[in-house]
């Protein structure tokens, strides 16, 4: 909560504006740069055996995410898997 463009620069000491041209520079958004930091985390935490009976809805809220069918989605689109298989596939492992 709170994490922002402006909350960031501010910390940086640069203007919002110098921040979204760093992320510009490679190709990306301020928020897009976030969202695949908060996937990634939790494609870690479900794929890691130890954490099989932790809830996927944990995780994701975790892991940044207010809206658990919007986790879903966007996990889907970036991993092409659900959250469940990625999660089935740590429990085959650990068993």
């Amino acid at each position: 909560p709170g994490l922002s463009v402006a909350m960031m620069a501010g910390r940086h000491n640069c203007t919002p504006r110098s921040l979204q041209r760093l992320f510009e520079a490679e190709g990306t958004t301020f928020t897009r740069y976030v969202l695949e930091q908060r996937l990634q985390r939790a494609h870690r935490l479900l794929a890691d055996p130890r954490r099989c009976g932790e809830k996927i809805s944990s995780v994701a809220l975790d892991c940044g995410f207010g809206d658990v069918s919007y986790f879903n989605r966007t996990f889907r689109q970036q991993f092409g898997a659900a959250p469940s298989e990625v999660r089935a596939g740590a429990r085959q492992f650990a068993g």
